[in-house]
């Protein structure tokens, strides 16, 4: 697999079932079915980090970025929703960002 962090989290988007990505604000962005949002690619968007926002169950944007505020953060307009952020810039732990990935599937699809 590849060492590049978009490419990786378009995979794991890709194996989800109605997941369409498409542009939002200038980034790649993730929807279910189109409609409602999962994630969003940050490039430097507001900050000077390569990241991933996602919706994130109740509880872990806290625990994580208390726990490792080098590789979790708060982003900016979906932080107060409980969306947590992932700098790619501080050595990602890919088992913890494809949990979060999939966990952000599974909040926005359980909704529908």
């Amino acid at each position: 697999m590849t060492r590049d962090p978009l490419s990786r989290v378009r995979h794991a988007f890709a194996a989800m079932a109605d997941v369409v990505e498409r542009p939002s604000h200038g980034e790649p962005a993730w929807f279910y079915r189109d409609k409602r949002q999962i994630a969003m690619w940050a490039d430097h968007h507001h900050d000077d980090r390569v990241a991933l926002w996602c919706a994130a169950p109740p509880g872990v944007q806290q625990a994580l970025t208390e726990s490792e505020p080098e590789r979790y953060f708060r982003p900016p307009y979906v932080g107060h929703r409980g969306w947590i952020g992932i700098d790619f810039g501080a050595d990602p732990d890919w088992d913890t960002v494809e949990t979060l990935v999939s966990d952000a599937y599974r909040l926005i699809a359980s909704k529908r």
